[in-house]
């Protein structure tokens, strides 16, 4: 797209070399080739990427598969169950947040609350805001043996006495989580395809079994997805799933790699979920898209020249007030149930700019390097850090906020890497914090909970492109709240977890400072932004 071209998504040909990746896409035939689930599409160095696409089928065989996902829904109804706890992680989490956010509970079915952090607070709070005997638990974990969902698992079990009825799971047949629900007789217990890789799986039963419960037209969604899917096998040029990942990787090739994401309000929770998508899969070997999520809308003067935009708009929403000039592409969503066909188009999207990066979408080998450090730290067989973190409140904590926010330079990102109880009042510090460092820098920012973006953005902060510079923000957890059956408690596996996240980073040699707030999450991040002033 021209430099100082508005921003529309009938222009992407404008872009430099998107004619380019259509040329040899067409030539090819590799959409074709795509839907024949051929890894060559991504060249040698992905010879098990045919493994992973079982998603692409999902759109047409998951309609036959709702039967008993329909069932649990309804007899959820019938019970009166008031609540609907999503325990997970990553993919197995992103997606149900977005459906709970978008649709919300329809009348008569319980609202939906998805825990993914470690932090005591967060699993306290949750625990004060429910009834677990009016709760249905859904226990989310593709492998089985995720780490945190089975914490929260174990701690709310014992919230339940053992009451298997409350409880259901979502696995792939024969894993360890899947022979637990059978054993400790589960509700229902649903195995997805295990050619579905977990970032891609929102509309298999990961999805589906939440929206399903909370409401949600499931049919009508999976009908949406059938319908972005067949435009999906388009020619190249006409293809609104693949032109459009050509488009974003041709616009990383040139050195706009990061992809900065916005949306009407009625669907501010999609970028979540578009940011581990991206993250995940087309951050590696050293290069990639960096997704960013949750940025305010900045003056044009303020954004770098390797920001490529896009942004999805519902109609009737008020449209989003990007300036003019700025590089990106425009989609118009009908309604709600339209997230059906932009979570295909976003996938088939991102497949096809892998192939233009030269990366095998379907891997992530740096998040399971934090995942082997962090397991270490838990069994106190990791070096330490090398570093405490510095009191946020300090001289020493504001001199090195200073100092890493002045040595950012083109081309950088500064991730903020927040182990800190989710909550609004952090997020809005948070908000104030990146627009405050943007505005002195004129870097993109991210933001992610830890353990949260662990499971997905953190592969790319570790092998995509090395500009990442970050800041790591701890407190003081407080009490500590013990996991039943597993010998340790949930400050000790959030210590450890960003233990490794640290250990993880510092070997990929990217720039690392840590600081703690303490006990005053508030009083500390202030002291953060007063650094900068």
């Amino acid at each position: 797209m021209a430099s100082g071209h508005p921003l529309y998504s009938d222009d992407l040909s404008r872009l430099d070399g998107w004619d380019r990746a259509v040329r040899r896409w067409e030539e090819r035939g590799l959409v074709d080739r795509l839907w024949a689930s051929d890894p060559s599409v991504w060249g040698t160095s992905a010879p098990t990427a045919g493994d992973w696409l079982g998603w692409l089928d999902l759109p047409y065989t998951m309609s036959d598969r709702l039967e008993g996902i329909e069932g649990l829904a309804e007899e959820a109804a019938s019970d009166r169950t008031a609540d609907v706890v999503l325990l997970g992680m990553g993919g197995s989490s992103l997606a149900p947040e977005v459906f709970g956010a978008v649709f919300g509970a329809a009348p008569g079915r319980p609202r939906l609350t998805v825990l993914d952090s470690t932090h005591p607070a967060a699993v306290t709070s949750l625990l004060s805001r429910i009834n677990p005997s009016s709760t249905l638990f859904v226990v989310s974990s593709k492998s089985g043996t995720t780490t945190e969902t089975l914490s929260f698992y174990r701690f709310f079990w014992e919230q339940c006495s053992g009451d298997g009825s409350r409880f259901v799971a979502i696995t792939d047949r024969g894993t360890p989580l899947d022979r637990l629900a059978r054993e400790r007789r589960f509700r229902a217990v649903f195995n997805p395809p295990a050619d579905v890789g977990g970032r891609f799986s929102a509309l298999s039963a990961f999805g589906l079994v939440p929206a399903a419960l909370i409401g949600v037209d499931v049919p009508s969604l999976l009908e949406r997805a059938r319908e972005a899917a067949d435009r999906g096998r388009l020619a190249p040029a006409e293809n609104p799933a693949v032109g459009l990942g050509l488009a974003i990787g041709a616009a990383a090739a040139a050195g706009m790699d990061k992809l900065t994401l916005h949306t009407t309000d009625d669907l501010a929770a999609f970028p979540a979920w578009m940011e581990q998508l991206v993250a995940e899969s087309l951050g590696k070997n050293g290069v990639g898209i960096v997704p960013v999520a949750g940025e305010a809308i900045l003056p044009a003067g303020l954004y770098g020249s390797d920001r490529f935009f896009l942004v999805w708009e519902s109609a009737g929403d008020s449209p989003v007030g990007l300036p003019d000039g700025v590089n990106g592409a425009r989609i118009a969503v009908a309604d709600r149930l339209g997230l059906g066909a932009e979570i295909i188009r976003a996938e088939l999207a991102v497949a096809a700019a892998g192939e233009v990066l030269g990366v095998n979408p379907f891997d992530q080998p740096d998040v399971e390097e934090a995942k082997r450090l962090a397991a270490a730290a838990m069994a106190c067989q990791a070096a330490t850090a090398g570093t405490d973190p510095a009191p946020a409140q300090s001289a020493g904590a504001m001199a090195g906020v200073r100092r890493m926010v002045g040595e950012l330079g083109p081309g950088d990102y500064l991730g903020i890497h927040a182990y800190l109880p989710p909550g609004p009042e952090i997020e809005e510090a948070i908000g104030r914090l990146r627009r405050r460092i943007t505005e002195m820098s004129g870097v993109a920012t991210t933001f992610g909970y830890g353990p949260r973006f662990l499971h997905s953005t953190g592969q790319v902060h570790k092998g995509g492109p090395p500009g990442g510079v970050f800041l790591q923000l701890l407190d003081d957890p407080g009490q500590e709240v013990t996991v039943p059956e597993a010998g340790f408690g949930f400050s000790r596996l959030i210590a450890a977890q960003a233990e490794g996240d640290y250990l993880a980073l510092r070997g990929a040699g990217r720039r690392v400072l840590r600081v703690t707030l303490g006990s005053d999450r508030p009083g500390g991040l202030q002291a953060i932004a007063a650094s900068l002033t």
